[in-house]
């Protein structure tokens, strides 16, 4: 199974992302036999975007191939992508994306099924209308 993982660094230490379509960096890998097999990291560059980060995201993690996005927080227009390609969505738990790789090969992340709310990415905002009230 091949897994992308919203990260904050470069490898397998890093700091999980508390966002999927913004998340400086994905660490993919790839798991064999419970184990770790491959894994490198790429770059997202959606987290700069100023509209569709998530679809965008979504696209890059499906260009290299995974079955499956491990991710603190993924908004519905990432999800819907994800979905209708057919990548599972997992709920990251622990600190770094090794523990979240090792919690998932345990069975101990759960699939999210159902698209949640917008992370804490830039999101819509009160625009203008915090300033003329």
């Amino acid at each position: 199974m091949r897994i992308a993982i919203s990260s904050t660094g470069k490898g397998l230490d890093s700091m999980l992302s508390p966002v999927f379509g913004r998340c400086a960096f994905f660490v993919i890998v790839d798991i064999k036999n419970n184990e770790i097999k491959i894994n490198k990291t790429i770059e997202n560059k959606a987290v700069m975007q100023a509209g569709g980060a998530g679809i965008m995201a979504a696209q890059t993690v499906a260009n290299e191939k995974v079955n499956a996005v491990i991710s603190n927080s993924v908004g519905p227009r990432a999800f819907d992508v994800l979905n209708q390609l057919s990548i599972e969505v997992y709920q990251a738990h622990g600190n770094t994306v090794k523990e979240a790789v090792d919690l998932f090969i345990q069975g101990k992340l759960q699939k999210i099924n159902a698209q949640g709310v917008m992370g804490i990415g830039r999101g819509p905002g009160l625009g203008r209308r915090r300033f003329n009230q």
